[in-house]
């Protein structure tokens, strides 16, 4: 059972092939049901601390290898029925081997079911395709892992990711140069898009100096960012295949929704918080969950103070650290709260960061603490600046 948790988000794929191309209606309540199951799982199953020991390493990184397969198949699903083009071998394949008529389906689907649609598949490249592959990227001496995740990162077009979170992101984390971390008040969307710029800016950076250093040419298809948009590119050709230019617009729609919501993720897992430079990384530098449908759903990334402390651990070896600061609620619902409640995120977070200047913060973190609280425009905040 320990081992089977960690198919659960492959296990949601499947299902997803069949459930979201049964006809009308079944890709809106698919999204509501999953987005659901998640949330309401957080709140109210029991939290998830335990920290086990397992034998079998390779059924532990199988589901992550898996979840490419069978996230590009239900992409390339969803982008043929939201297109106009005519059945070609994919489609075929699909009816002959799974029995699904994509063509039938794609006459029966709402404008619901298309929104709901995209916005699922922007939930399952998040969930099951970047965060797997920010796993597998880590990785830095296992090839055949780091090439599994560059591939999952690609379906979001995130090349960038690998190079900047791995080596800039762990170094800076709480820094004003760190593009991850969201300082008090600031509006998520804001935070979306000078997040994703100053990543692209800081990866290539760092991609330049390491072809310096190694003697290499900086433009060849060494270059990580070069050859990540590559793949990328390799999968919108594919969409482009499969629906023709409304699929591929259809699929990179769903790649952006993606990434803005990695970002969220980002915004959701730092805000606020402070770090002195060249003050070392401690468990306090980031919001801690236990929450176990997060947990189990996003490969203990939930586990985030034990994964900036030690970067190198593998998800199953991470800490759950019940003595770090916490996030208030679970990772979706923390998603959907600052995205569509940003007042309330606002207001739930200010209560946090005042206990987290008060137990967990340095004197010299409070001490920037409170000129942050001068500029969050947040009135609780406001008051102790």
């Amino acid at each position: 059972m320990k081992y089977l948790k960690y198919y659960i988000s492959t296990l949601t794929l499947i299902i997803a092939i069949h459930a979201c191309f049964l006809g009308e209606y079944y890709p809106t309540l698919f999204f509501v049901g999953f987005s659901l199951f998640i949330i309401l799982g957080d709140l109210i199953l029991r939290e998830d601390s335990e920290e086990q020991r397992y034998a079998h390493i390779f059924l532990l990184d199988l589901p992550m290898y898996l979840n490419f397969i069978f996230l590009t198949i239900v992409i390339l699903m969803s982008v043929f029925v939201l297109s106009s083009e005519p059945a070609g071998l994919f489609v075929n394949s699909i009816m002959n081997y799974l029995n699904i008529d994509l063509l039938e389906i794609r006459g029966s689907l709402n404008m619901s079911d298309a929104i709901c649609l995209v916005a699922l598949m922007g939930l399952f490249i998040g969930i099951m395709g970047t965060v797997p592959g920010h796993e597998l990227v880590h990785r830095k001496k296992n090839k055949f892992d780091m090439f599994m995740g560059n591939w999952l990162l690609a379906l979001s077009w995130d090349c960038a990711f690998a190079v900047e979170h791995v080596h800039g992101h762990h170094k800076n984390v709480g820094l004003p140069s760190d593009p991850a971390t969201a300082k008090r008040g600031e509006s998520i969307f804001g935070f979306i898009i000078r997040a994703t710029i100053k990543e692209q800016k800081d990866a290539w950076k760092l991609e330049l100096k390491q072809s310096e250093r190694r003697g290499r040419a900086p433009w060849g298809i060494n270059n990580k960012m070069i050859l990540g948009y590559m793949r990328s590119i390799a999968i919108t050709i594919l969409s482009f295949m499969v629906g023709g230019l409304k699929g591929m617009f259809i699929y990179l729609l769903c790649a952006f929704i993606a990434k803005a919501l990695l970002e969220v993720i980002n915004y959701s897992e730092h805000y606020g918080l402070i770090r002195v430079e060249g003050k070392p990384v401690l468990p306090h530098h980031s919001w801690n969950s236990n929450s176990i449908m997060s947990s189990i759903y996003l490969y203990n990334v939930t586990r985030h103070s034990s994964h900036h402390e030690k970067s190198n651990l593998r998800y199953w070896e991470l800490s759950s650290y019940q003595d770090a600061p916490m996030m208030p609620q679970g990772y979706l619902t923390m998603l959907y709260m600052a995205l569509f409640l940003p007042y309330l995120f606002h207001r739930m977070m200010a209560r946090k960061l005042l206990d987290w200047d008060e137990r967990f913060a340095t004197s010299e973190e409070r001490s920037l603490a409170r000129e942050q609280n001068k500029n969050s425009g947040i009135s609780l905040l406001l008051d102790h600046s």
